[in-house]
């Protein structure tokens, strides 16, 4: 049996930890803590880009099959496609296809022509964008829960609600996470008062109650 490098298993173990809510990993022995911050979408934006999500992924799947691999991902209404197609011919009605959907505001289509990746690229790509994100977790100052990351052949690709300054650390964090070839940055840039008045909304969202308190 192959043995994976215990760094691999690491890196997954930090970002399983915290996609389950964990803000504080220990990691080799030493404690981290993770800033987890508030999304800067609104619940409305982030339940229509997960409905866009499924609704292109589905009918892409259903329209090209074995034709084209192609990943659909939307943060705040931008919609990215990233993986491979036969041809431009499908490239280009894959796009055609999304622009039309209802509330997507932009089409970022990054689709390649070539043939389909293998699966070991793609496990590849999953270890990749693991490590990636595991170090936008662990930057202070960057607000991981607002961005969005796909790793396809080795690129990184980001979307995201961030200010210059943490879209810049962002790319460099990104840039330099080993095995990464090109960043590509599709961040939609905010004010530092835009950025405050998004937080102190988050915040006064997290508290509000999920079911009526008991009549006392």
């Amino acid at each position: 049996m192959q043995t994976q490098p215990l760094s691999k298993w690491i890196a997954i173990g930090v970002l399983l930890s915290f996609l389950s809510g964990c803000g504080v990993l220990a990691v080799g022995g030493v404690a981290a803590t993770a800033s987890v911050m508030a999304d800067r979408r609104s619940p409305g934006v982030q339940a229509i880009d997960k409905g866009l999500e499924i609704e292109a992924d589905s009918a892409l799947s259903k329209r090209f099959g074995s034709s084209a691999h192609i990943n659909v991902n939307s943060f705040n209404q931008k919609v990215l496609l990233t993986g491979e197609v036969k041809n431009d011919e499908i490239k280009n009605q894959a796009a055609e296809y999304v622009k039309s959907l209802k509330n997507v505001r932009s089409v970022l289509n990054q689709l390649i022509i070539g043939p389909n990746s293998s699966y070991a690229a793609r496990a590849n790509d999953s270890y990749l964008d693991s490590k990636v994100k595991t170090q936008m977790i662990f930057t202070e100052k960057l607000p991981s829960n607002s961005m969005d990351i796909v790793v396809e052949a080795d690129n990184v690709y980001m979307l995201g609600i961030l200010t210059q300054s943490e879209a810049d650390l962002a790319k460099k964090v990104a840039s330099n996470t080993n095995g990464v070839k090109e960043v590509f940055a599709f961040f939609d840039i905010i004010s530092d008062a835009e950025k405050a008045r998004l937080e102190k909304l988050g915040k006064a969202e997290e508290t509000q109650p999920t079911s009526p308190s008991k009549f006392q």
